[in-house]
């Protein structure tokens, strides 16, 4: 019998930083910001804590690179689903319910997210990335919003749009925490319909405008 050779993969230095992020999540996750230590997350990522000097200053650039990398993540994910729709209303109406379902409402993302909150108020480099983070997701709603507008042939100002998306935003947010704390008291797609719902009487929309699929 010939002998599989395995194949060598040379990581790069993208792929390196990636799972030393990855790695001080998964530490986050169970020990806490306190007790995750740079030697736990080096031993997690299989590499000396030498190595992780070469890509971060400290343990506080490490946590602000994987805070960044929650907070990015569940807006990527939104935004993807978003992008699957082939009408600008199927677009928001899938934004709306990606953030309010599996993955995005994930039990590990809430307990590091609010591992993470606290330190918004007292440390300026992670309120600084709070800030752009919330700014990337009210962008992306104000232009789901105004292309879906302009599909209804409505007029709409970009003050009115951007209301539109801060009320979202907060919408949203709420029942995200919801659906990750208390996801086995709601059905399959409760959570999603009563979004779309508060979402129609945001927008001043028909009952059921939005929420009703394309044929």
């Amino acid at each position: 019998m010939t002998a599989t050779r395995r194949t060598y993969h040379r990581a790069s230095e993208a792929e390196r930083r990636e799972n030393l992020i990855a790695a001080t999540l998964d530490c986050i996750a169970e020990f806490g910001i306190q007790g995750a230590t740079v030697r736990q997350i080096a031993t997690r990522a299989g590499v000396t804590s030498g190595l992780i000097r070469h890509y971060f200053a400290g343990k506080d650039q490490m946590l602000q690179a994987a805070y960044r990398k929650v907070m990015a993540g569940m807006t990527e994910a939104a935004i993807t689903a978003a992008i699957e729709g082939e009408t600008a209303k199927s677009r928001l109406r899938r934004f709306i319910v990606a953030n309010v379902t599996p993955p995005v409402t994930d039990p590990r993302t809430l307990s590091l997210w609010a591992a993470f909150i606290s330190h918004i108020q007292t440390d300026p480099s992670f309120a600084a990335i709070h800030r752009e983070n919330y700014l990337a997701f009210l962008e992306a709603q104000e232009t789901l919003i105004t292309a879906f507008f302009r599909e209804e042939r409505r007029v709409v100002s970009p003050r009115e749009c951007r209301t539109y998306a801060i009320a979202l935003s907060a919408l949203v947010d709420g029942l995200w925490l919801e659906g990750t704390l208390a996801a086995d008291m709601f059905a399959e797609r409760e959570l999603a319909d009563h979004a779309l719902a508060s979402v129609e009487a945001l927008l001043r929309l028909a009952p059921g405008e939005l929420a009703a699929e394309e044929p």
